[in-house]
């Protein structure tokens, strides 16, 4: 079949590069857990961790390589040469995670590493929040704060879907979950065929990641930050196309059919649990006077394995909790942006009180 009909059918429906990419992943999936029980290349349990037993940690490679593979293969020459800045910085990112699963290097070099992955990301391919997106009546914004704006969102984007990465199925969970929702609203409302289709690539190559990671035995395989940085360098990527797609247009005035007036809100729904953790935790550290960078076993998922839940049980529980927060987000899409995020922050508050009533309960029991 000539490669121009494929592409106009993957433009088409292009679900079918999620396919692609579940495929290629299915394939290499054996031999990369293979080569890391054969290097050696596994985590053993630690007072980071979770789990029993030496399991390989390099499922990132297989995340990377069955998304880059598709993308290469499927889409136009001209679109990869397009992102080709982005995905040195996504190869730069990959190797930053892979040398901290390999001899954990230290918060300081690792930030400076993700900060590298992020100038070629936020300052050269210039993927960047723009505006304020109509807060307080705000759109336009200069230049330098739109880069601090950016770096902040991306270091937290990167790094929450980096510690929620404690539990099996987890942050890949989210990720098929984030990349779903992209994949369908820059298909559906938007004809961004090619985001669509990097959408669906990333979240085949999840999927299949996922199946190992938590229905694995013999072949369970951890992401490592070297999956769960580049998670989140992608993320990252879609959640400023979504909300530059979602500013307001004066001289199309049909276009604003399809534009979400609290689409930074939203953005925050669809990461719910990565940012709403993250910043729970952190907030706990710096109360108790510690380094916020420092890891502990003081994230949601950590509290709820405390109290008896399996790895299983508190995935799906954190997915159903995303879930909800996503319909929440597209139920106030076009409130007010300032009025959306109150909602959403109440919501949030109720939700950490609440389980920590739970965590508290079951340890007294």
């Amino acid at each position: 079949m000539n490669i121009d009909i494929i592409n106009s059918i993957l433009i088409s429906y292009p679900y079918l590069l999620g396919l692609v990419s579940f495929g290629i992943g299915a394939f290499l999936m054996p031999y990369v857990i293979q080569m890391a029980q054969k290097k050696e290349l596994i985590v053993k349990p630690n007072r980071r961790t979770a789990h029993e037993g030496g399991v390989p940690n390099i499922g990132g490679i297989n995340i990377f390589s069955s998304f880059i593979l598709a993308f290469l293969l499927f889409l136009p020459t001209e679109v990869v040469f397009q992102h080709q800045v982005i995905l040195v910085g996504m190869y730069f990112i990959l190797l930053v995670g892979f040398f901290d699963d390999m001899i954990e290097i230290s918060p300081v070099k690792k930030l400076c590493g993700e900060i590298i992955a992020g100038v070629l990301l936020i300052v050269v391919a210039d993927v960047r929040l723009t505006s304020l997106y109509g807060f307080f009546g705000f759109w336009e914004i200069p230049v330098w704060i739109s880069y601090i704006m950016s770096f902040l969102a991306y270091l937290l984007i990167i790094n929450g879907l980096n510690l929620v990465d404690g539990v099996d199925g987890l942050a890949s969970g989210l990720g098929i979950l984030i990349c779903t929702f992209f994949g369908l609203y820059f298909d559906f409302f938007r004809g961004e065929y090619y985001l669509s289709m990097m959408s669906f690539a990333l979240a085949g190559a999840l999927l299949i990641f996922f199946i190992y990671n938590v229905f694995g035995d013999k072949s369970k395989i951890f992401m490592g930050d070297s999956g769960s940085l580049v998670l989140g360098y992608i993320v990252y990527l879609f959640i400023v196309r979504f909300c530059d797609m979602n500013v307001p247009v004066a001289h199309d005035p049909e276009e604003f059919v399809y534009v979400m007036q609290a689409a930074p809100v939203v953005a925050m729904c669809v990461l719910a649990i990565p940012l709403i953790d993250t910043i729970r935790v952190m907030i706990m550290r710096i109360i108790k006077k510690r380094s916020p960078f420092v890891a502990d076993k003081n994230h949601v998922h950590h509290q709820l394995l405390s109290i008896g839940l399996k790895h299983k049980e508190v995935t799906f529980i954190l997915l159903f909790i995303n879930v909800f927060f996503i319909s929440m987000g597209l139920l106030f899409r076009n409130f007010k942006a300032e009025n959306a995020l109150a909602i959403i922050i109440v919501c949030a508050i109720a939700l950490v009180i609440f389980l920590k009533k739970i965590v508290d309960r079951f340890k007294k029991d």
